[in-house]
């Protein structure tokens, strides 16, 4: 009988990191940034049928990078969290950190158990109080740790970079103007040098206190963005998603000149030139 291969808890728990590390990197990124009125979250998405940004409850939104189909999972799962025990309870019962809480829960379970693969996905938690100082962002990582995230947060692809991005610039108080502007000059920020995002690949989303509604989350339409983002170079989408295509003329392509016609004849018979 063979013996099982042997593999250290060490090196188990290296190689599931890892894993989910790849996959969260091979996204786009999320930024989430605290400004005067709530918080904004801004994200290189060109679909505009599946969502990275959603709103969970009344003063609470979600954010996610990685595979869809997971963290549309773990979002509905919060939805009817927050439904339930607004219902059996009272709708102040709700917060953030005990989503987070629960999405720890989960997330860690799942990494920490051996019968399935762990999550490929990072999440942002957000919570908005009346004043600027009770607004809250959790960032939940693939293994169910929790982190408070102050001013500023970024999550898959290109985080360290855009990170840095933001570090430099990011000012305490900005207005929703200001933010939008940062958060999409910190998206185009590569290390090769910056682009300029489309404002049809970019999803844009608000929890904003100074809304008269108890429901303080709207997206922000293409229309507004376009009048928060003003005058900007001309766009330059992200490579990796343009379709590489070859230049045709304006006229179409040349066709291949025409073979002349052969005319078959038997080995007795004199050569006969082709009609005309």
């Amino acid at each position: 009988m063979s013996m099982p291969f042997y593999v250290s808890p060490e090196q188990l728990m290296k190689d599931r990191a890892d894993y989910a590390r790849k996959g969260i990197a091979r996204g786009r990124s999320v930024v989430a940034v605290h400004f005067a009125d709530g918080v904004l979250f801004v994200s290189e998405n060109p679909s505009q049928a599946l969502h990275k940004v959603s709103e969970i409850y009344d003063r609470i939104a979600f954010a996610a990078v990685g595979r869809y189909n997971e963290f549309e999972n773990l979002r509905i799962a919060g939805v009817r969290l927050a439904d339930m025990r607004g219902y059996s309870y009272d709708r102040r019962d709700v917060t953030g950190r005990g989503l987070a809480n629960a999405y720890a829960q989960t997330l860690g379970t799942i990494f920490s158990s051996g019968g399935e693969k762990p999550y490929e996905v990072e999440l942002f938690v957000a919570e908005i109080g009346d004043d600027v100082a009770d607004d809250q962002i959790y960032r939940l990582t693939y293994d169910g740790q929790v982190a408070d995230v102050q001013r500023y947060g970024v999550m898959g692809g290109a985080a360290d970079v855009v990170a840095g991005y933001l570090e430099e610039r990011y000012t305490e108080g900005a207005s929703l103007e200001d933010a939008v502007r940062l958060a999409v000059s910190a998206l185009g920020h590569t290390e090769e040098g910056d682009r300029v995002i489309p404002a049809e690949d970019l999803e844009v989303a608000v929890l904003d206190r100074t809304r008269s509604q108890p429901r303080k989350f709207v997206r922000v339409t293409p229309s507004r963005l376009g009048r928060l983002l003003g005058e900007r170079g001309p766009s330059e989408p992200n490579p990796e998603s343009e379709a590489e295509h070859m230049a045709v003329p304006a006229d179409g392509p040349e066709s291949p000149p025409s073979p002349s016609p052969v005319v078959e004849r038997g080995d007795d018979e004199p050569p006969v030139a082709p009609p005309s």
